[in-house]
């Protein structure tokens, strides 16, 4: 039996895909989704997640043009659900970056041999092979982590686009870090506060460059292009103005005037309370799915997938504007 997706009301076999770098429809259908003019909408329906954040929606198609209202409406619930969830898409590469640009400017990731090749800002994330050579970045981010917490001017928003779900796995693990905060006894909180953290590219718990659980491997010339940078331990989002721990998991690798080993205890200390079951949410994709998550509020990790069940998506990161949040 062929193996099926869904996609909306249709199932489609994924061998009906192109390849990966060449567009996210399935093949023989048109630039263009066929249903209704979703945007047209007065107000589209947002659904829980989960109890804790995260929102999602099928009324809205983002191969049509956002109008000034649409727009507005959709970045509300991004904002305020921390994760947003737009269910049965069909995108081309430019569609899905015109969508992108929406919440900020675009940045290419270091990792270049894995950009589309019509968009050097979207990141093919792939375990598929094809002549013995894969085609996208494979294990990336299986730790909890912030995206791009190691750039001076850290990530808004990052967006994946589903083009080829596993039969098993490949989900997508959410932490709230605003909920994190909020817990915090009133001590802690007076200790970290006035606190910044060292960040770098790397997964602080796992520096082993042949473990699936390690930070994407670098090439030299990648690697050289990473600086040390500080971000607040306790972050006000520069948008909500509410208040979060920030990337205490992944990139954090110390703490400006604390010893090594007290700074990393701490770090460690925060992460195990900020990751916890209760602020945890774990989101499975469908075929067609754009997911959007808020980096300044949440910790978040992929999980392993079998390298022999194929899973294929579009990233596209956008990096924060405006006064950065101070230090």
């Amino acid at each position: 039996m062929a193996n099926l997706a869904r996609i909306g009301r249709t199932t489609v076999p994924f061998g009906q895909f192109q390849k990966a770098g060449e567009t996210g429809r399935p093949m023989g259908t048109a630039a263009r989704n066929t249903v209704p003019a979703a945007n047209a909408r007065a107000q589209p329906a947002f659904g829980k997640l989960c109890e804790g954040f995260g929102l999602q929606t099928s009324d809205v198609d983002l191969s049509r043009p956002l109008d000034a209202a649409a727009w507005e409406r959709l970045s509300r619930a991004f904002f305020g659900g921390q994760v947003l969830v737009l269910r049965n898409q069909r995108l081309s590469a430019a569609q899905f970056h015109h969508f992108a640009r929406h919440f900020g400017p675009p940045e290419p990731h270091v990792i270049d041999q894995f950009h589309h090749p019509d968009n050097a800002d979207i990141l093919i994330l792939s375990n598929v092979q094809r002549d013995g050579r894969p085609l996208g970045l494979a294990d990336a981010g299986t730790y909890f982590h912030s995206d791009y917490s190691y750039l001076d001017v850290p990530a808004r928003a990052t967006l994946l686009y589903s083009i080829e779900v596993p039969r098993k796995g490949g989900d997508t693990l959410f932490a709230n870090q605003y909920a994190a905060y909020d817990d915090l006894s009133s001590a802690m909180k007076a200790r970290i506060d006035p606190l910044v953290a060292l960040h770098h590219y790397g997964n602080r718990d796992d520096l082993d460059p042949t473990s699936r659980t390690v930070a994407s491997v670098l090439s030299g010339e990648q690697g050289r292009k990473m600086q040390w940078v500080r971000h607040r331990v306790a972050r006000r989002h520069p948008v909500t103005g509410r208040t979060a721990l920030y990337a205490v998991s992944g990139s954090s690798f110390g703490i400006e005037g604390m010893p090594d080993d007290e700074g990393r205890a701490l770090l460690d200390e925060l992460k195990q309370h900020a990751t916890q079951e209760k602020y945890r949410y774990r989101f499975s994709y469908g075929v067609g799915d754009v997911v959007v998550w808020d980096n300044a509020s949440l910790l978040h990790s992929a999980t392993l997938t079998d390298p022999s069940d194929a899973r294929t998506l579009w990233r596209i990161t956008v990096k924060e504007t405006g006064p950065k949040p101070p230090h």
